[in-house]
């Protein structure tokens, strides 16, 4: 029994033993360093340290200060308000060109300021945003008849004396070499019979206004047709229409802008017509809207008035067959005439004998030179398509109470809100 316990207590040491031998190799096999098969660097033990370039500095310094404001980016964006509210801010500026003068002498008053106007909108008084004295130089658009029949009213006023064209182009000659002055003042020319054609763009060059007035002597007009509404329309908001005669373009038509577009503080149309309106696509209550929504003023030197004094009693009540203009003709133009005048702010010189052109022309430009532009900001939600009556009232003294009886405030009378546009 006890030599079966020795030989079992054998065997169990012996495989100790084993066990003990191999764990000991594989421990001494670990704890042995592992030897690199590529060899690194430059064979040195211990890597030397190399310092830093200029260039290397700068670059981390700006690495930092790039990481700096990142994070303070985000930090401000992690702290930001949302705010989805959009706040939208609309003007419309209602313009209005004012000349004010002395009702007994006629003389034009100077040197007021904006303290000195008032402007009322249907009776409600409105807050002056804009307000410009009248140092201001002046761009005017001169648009002339030139047709057939003004040609015909001109040579038989003068019973054949000169040229029938003369009175008609004479005014835009006198105004052109008097009162445009540049470097300030520029001038254009329309001419119109059954279309309008712009003779030169806007310009102060005393060359280019002198061919304008060549051209329009050198020339004779072509068509008896005088379509006087869309001529008035094509000078204020333009359109499609000839090119420009002095340019040489190439190109038959061309954009033409209008005065509407034209940037600056004194603006106006002088037109030399007869007032007669043969076949015009524009009508009369189309041509009146423009008008009033362009806000320019129009000084209108009517022609033709010396044939209708001399010829009054032989003409018919109406038209002929033959198309020569009738006495009620006649009388509507000049209707018409006083009607564009007085709701542009402008104003109406029925010109009868040459004599009075200078005369006329001086009273232009003084009523150009002297207008106070004035404008207020139309901030109220307004009806579209609405007349809105206008009134503009000063006082001279600056004592508080509108002097109305002694003074006159030449404007225009109402304005038109702009209809909305089509879905």
């Amino acid at each position: 029994m006890q030599t079966g316990i020795s030989i079992h207590f054998s065997r169990v040491f012996i495989f100790l033993i084993a066990i003990t031998f191999v764990f000991s190799s594989v421990a001494f096999a670990q704890s042995r360093p592992q030897k690199s098969d590529t060899p690194k660097g430059t064979q040195k033990k211990n890597q030397r340290p190399v310092p830093k370039t200029e260039e290397e500095v700068r670059q981390e310094e700006e690495r930092k200060k790039l990481e700096e404001e990142r994070k303070k980016l985000e930090e401000e964006v992690k702290n930001a308000v949302v705010d989805d509210e959009v706040i939208k801010i609309k003007t419309n500026l209602v313009n209005v060109d004012a000349v004010v003068y002395n009702k007994k002498t006629g003389q034009i008053i100077t040197g007021l300021k904006k303290e000195n106007f008032a402007v009322f909108e249907n009776g409600i008084k409105q807050e002056i945003t804009n307000f410009a004295t009248p140092e201001a130089p002046i761009t005017v658009s001169l648009v002339v008849e030139y047709s057939k029949w003004s040609e015909i009213f001109g040579a038989y006023a003068s019973r054949g004396q000169e040229a029938g064209k003369l009175e008609v182009v004479r005014p835009v000659a006198y105004f052109l070499s008097r009162f445009i002055k540049p470097p300030g003042d520029y001038a254009s020319v329309i001419a119109f019979d059954m279309r309008p054609t712009p003779i030169t763009d806007f310009t102060n060059d005393p060359n280019r206004l002198r061919q304008t007035v060549d051209l329009l002597l050198r020339n004779n007009p072509a068509f008896r047709e005088n379509n006087l509404f869309d001529a008035v329309k094509f000078a204020l908001i333009g359109g499609r229409g000839d090119t420009v005669v002095l340019e040489n373009s190439k190109e038959r038509t061309a954009q033409y802008g209008g005065m509407i577009e034209v940037q600056s503080k004194r603006r106006a149309i002088i037109l030399v017509a007869s007032g007669i309106d043969t076949f015009s696509r524009t009508n009369y209550d189309q041509v009146r809207k423009i008008i009033q929504n362009a806000g320019i003023p129009i000084y209108i030197l009517s022609t033709g008035n010396l044939f209708y004094k001399m010829y009054e009693s032989q003409l018919d009540a109406t038209d002929s067959i033959s198309g020569m203009p009738g006495r009620l003709t006649f009388l509507q133009a000049q209707n018409a005439m006083n009607t564009f005048a007085k709701e542009s702010g402008g104003a109406h010189f029925p010109i009868t004998f040459e004599g009075e052109i200078p005369s006329a022309l001086n009273s232009i430009n003084g009523l150009l030179r002297n207008q106070y532009s004035i404008a207020y900001d139309a901030t109220e939600k307004r009806e579209p398509g609405k007349k809105y009556k206008l009134e503009v009232r000063v006082d001279v003294n600056g004592d508080g109470q509108y002097e109305e009886k002694q003074y006159t405030v030449q404007h225009r009378p109402f304005f038109t809100t702009p209809k909305a546009p089509k879905q």
